[in-house]
């Protein structure tokens, strides 16, 4: 497939490129001008998810070293859209699976939808994507640094594969510290909808939740409810920092918890793009688990969360 995709409402990235092409590519939209660019910082993040030396990781060898084409001068943003490219550097097409309709993966929604006909069409649908994430959010997080909004995630919960070449699910936890109260909309732009909607985007991401997430439909009224005192602070945090969809001034918390990754290194019964019966295995060119890889992504995707809604707030301002 040859397209683009965005994500944002002001601060918004716009990426194309696939894990088969020659590069992965992106241009970010309504950076605020005069923001200090950190290029170690960049590189760093990138490096967060990268394939590794990690046991989970893939075997593909990509340096991830992104170039900045236009938006920055002098190592700070112009105000101008930020362009910037990521050479995939070590692409092998696995022969051996062109044909294969890969279990819980893309190959049989793109061939109905879009009329693949080969795994090779599917390169958008390859977590490769997710690179040009991890440098708009950690743009995001630089323009963040001057409000001292802090953003940090954890593995917190990791299956257990069944057998050898077996890949295995992962839960992950992210923190947004020193938010102001009053970001997110009260009904279809609530804070925590938008950021539901930012990490359910992700690769192989299945469930969301918030503060106490699921455990609240357990729970009573009276235990629930974040009562306050006559200084206005908070007694608790069930709500996870966001209420009637606007951010509290607390502390924001949420899970996301990401499915095994289909593709395993040990062989399942599946068919082919012509509806044979087949045996299929993948190769160590895949991550056995999304985390740790993962957690940069994560972070990313609540950084430009949100920068979307304090540019908005102060574009209000403004108005």
């Amino acid at each position: 497939m040859n397209r683009t995709d965005s994500f944002g409402e002001i601060f918004r990235l716009t990426d194309g490129g696939d894990t088969h092409g020659p590069k992965m590519f992106g241009r970010i939209d309504n950076c605020p001008a005069g923001v200090l660019i950190d290029f170690d910082f960049i590189q760093s993040e990138l490096a967060r998810r990268a394939p590794s030396r990690d046991a989970n990781s893939t075997r593909r060898s990509e340096p991830d070293i992104v170039e900045f084409t236009s938006g920055v001068l002098n190592g700070v943003t112009t105000g101008e859209s930020l362009f910037f490219e990521i050479p995939n550097k070590d692409v092998k097409v696995n022969e051996s699976a062109c044909f294969v309709i890969k279990p819980s993966h893309a190959s049989y929604v793109y061939k109905e939808k879009y009329g693949a006909q080969s795994n090779e069409e599917c390169g958008r649908a390859s977590a490769r994507q997710s690179v040009c994430r991890v440098v708009a959010g950690a743009i995001a997080k630089l323009c963040l640094k001057q409000y001292g909004i802090e953003i940090t995630t954890k593995t917190v919960e990791m299956g257990k594969p069944a057998c050898e070449g077996d890949t295995f699910g992962a839960k992950v936890e992210c923190r947004i510290k020193n938010l102001p109260v009053g970001l997110g909309e009260p009904v279809y732009n609530k804070f925590h909808a938008r950021l539901a909607f930012a990490m359910m985007s992700i690769n192989t991401a299945k469930a969301f939740e918030i503060g106490e997430g699921f455990a609240a439909a357990t729970m009573s009224g009276s235990e629930f409810n974040d009562t306050q005192n006559s200084d206005f602070s908070f007694n608790s945090n069930h709500d996870g920092g966001v209420q009637a969809g606007i951010t509290n001034g607390q502390e924001v918390y949420f899970k996301v918890a990401f499915k095994p990754i289909p593709s395993l290194q040990c062989e399942q019964k599946t068919i082919d793009f012509m509806g044979n019966s087949i045996v299929y295995q993948a190769n160590e060119r895949n991550d056995l688990c999304v985390a740790p890889r993962v957690l940069p992504v994560v972070e990313a995707m609540a950084a430009m969360v949100v920068l979307d809604f304090i540019l908005l707030r102060e574009e209000n301002r403004i108005k």
